[in-house]
């Protein structure tokens, strides 16, 4: 028996489909007993397991971990499940140890890290752990070896098409379909891995090594079409690493899928959708297209050349897509990353003002704002940021205790070149901001709550005053509303 594992995840109600594990159990499906336990769904998933292995052999128990919250539960998991069943196996997956398998396998819980794109490196090692052999063959494993961490050479990407569909019936797809702005039932889907970019602040590359593998459009529709007959899925998240890289096939799904009458988002870059023609543009617009996640980063150009955003990467750039996109109808959500080294409020202001011209553009465009914290990666920045004495922590347990427990949700990551002054500033700004400028994506405020929010933002917005907005706290405190950057839709 194996375990696939969901460390608790989410600080809302929504319970997202595990689709790391789908894909991965998509490879074990009619060969190995297997079973996908989701933190998010029960009271004590690690009891639960314990019960399990106790009562049955168990081959391993493989966990997907990301930072932030599915780490800070990962690691009490891991070791309470590795001293109630010591003989077993745990296996971390995922961002996280594709980033930090040393600090992981320093950690007496955890014994082998898979970098990257996972299935096919968890089944050798599933054969592996079964049969014998030696670990060093498995392509994609990180593994202790008499006291040292081995990293094994990297895995080429697998294609797509090459690999099983999900086996949803191996979860309670009933519990992960949502209702908000996209639709009554949005469900989730990875039509693709990998990113062909290389931007120093994104975790991906490191994982992808600038390489990008697509399931074809009619893979994604077939996908698309099973999950509405079968669930009754009214819209779709396509949580790619960037959805639009290829226009082709972006314009064959939209065709493709434009008869099944659902409402979509995706992630893609700027330059990338402004090389779109307007035939492309006006097919994703038939088939559904509702909103488009972009990272713009920030109003600097010359920021984002030390990003290495590559491309025509511009904020001139920016600001037409937020036109292109407001012909549309379409929804563009801007991403910003802000307080960046070595001049984190010269770089603040320059964005926020940035962001007021957005605004004037597309009054619909979403704002989502981070704040820089950096990624092992080499490059201009990373190198900045060690220069200013910036470190990563080398054990779990500095991962999961104090600011660090903060940090990888990027909202006050407190590294050193940050004052307070700057986050009280962000945060204060980003309040009358979305007062003055509602978020479109939450169906709860209604039209009355909208008009005394933009009512109470005004005059701050306008005088762009944003100090001490207590107002605006007080109505969020009533009302609950809801942040994009942290909630989702």
């Amino acid at each position: 028996m194996i375990i696939l594992y969901n460390p608790w995840s989410t600080p809302s109600t929504k319970k997202p489909l595990p689709m790391s594990l789908l894909a991965v159990a998509a490879l074990l499906e009619g060969h190995y007993e297997y079973e996908i336990v989701d933190g998010n769904l029960l009271d004590d998933p690690v009891g639960y397991i314990i019960e399990v292995g106790r009562a049955k052999k168990l081959t391993a128990i493989a966990l997907t971990v990301m930072p932030g919250p599915q780490l800070n539960y990962a690691v009490p998991h891991s070791r309470r499940l590795k001293t109630a069943l010591p003989g077993v196996p745990i296996v971390w997956g995922g961002y996280f140890p594709s980033h930090h398998a040393d600090t992981v396998l320093k950690d007496e819980a955890v014994d082998f890290c898979i970098h990257g794109q996972g299935e096919q490196t968890f089944l050798d090692l599933v054969r592996l752990l079964k049969g014998g052999g030696d670990p060093a063959s498995i392509a994609g494993l990180i593994y202790k070896d008499n006291g040292h961490v081995r990293h094994n050479a990297r895995r080429k990407l697998v294609p797509l098409d090459d690999l099983p569909d999900w086996p949803y019936h191996r979860v309670p797809m009933a519990q992960h379909f949502h209702q908000h702005y996209l639709g009554d039932r949005v469900g989730a889907h990875h039509s693709s891995f990998g990113c062909p970019f290389a931007c120093n602040f994104c975790a991906i590359v490191d994982m992808s090594n600038q390489r990008w593998v697509a399931q074809s459009p009619e893979r994604v529709a077939q996908t698309l079409a099973y999950l509405q007959k079968n669930y009754g899925m009214d819209a779709v998240q396509f949580h790619d690493m960037d959805f639009f890289i290829h226009e082709a096939r972006t314009a064959e799904i939209a065709e493709r899928i434009a008869p099944l009458g659902l409402t979509w988002w995706g992630l893609g870059r700027i330059d990338e959708l402004m090389r779109y023609s307007d035939a492309t543009w006006q097919k994703m617009k038939r088939s559904g297209l509702k909103m488009i996640f972009c990272g713009a980063e920030s109003a600097s150009d010359e920021v984002l050349k030390r990003m290495n955003k590559g491309g025509k990467a511009s904020a001139h750039l920016t600001l037409e897509l937020a036109r292109r996109m407001k012909t549309y109808g379409i929804v563009p959500e801007f991403s910003f990353v802000v307080g960046n080294p070595p001049d984190p409020v010269e770089d603040l202001e320059l964005s926020l003002r940035f962001i007021r011209q957005l605004k004037v553009v597309n009054p619909e465009m979403e704002v989502i704002l981070y704040v820089y914290t950096p990624v092992a990666i080499e490059g201009t920045l990373y190198a900045e940021a060690r220069e200013l004495g910036f470190r990563f922590p080398d054990t779990l347990d500095a991962w999961t205790s104090g600011s660090w427990r903060e940090f990888a949700l990027r909202r006050d990551p407190r590294t050193p070149w940050l004052d307070m002054d700057i986050k009280k500033r962000l945060r204060n700004f980003e309040r009358v901001l979305n007062a003055y400028y509602p978020t479109v994506t939450d169906r709860r405020l209604t039209g009355f709550k909208r008009a005394v929010l933009r009512g109470l933002g005004a005059w701050r917005y306008r005088t762009e005053f944003y100090s001490y907005p207590i107002e605006l706290r007080l109505f969020h405190k009533l009302f609950h509303y809801q942040r994009p950057e942290t909630a989702g839709f």
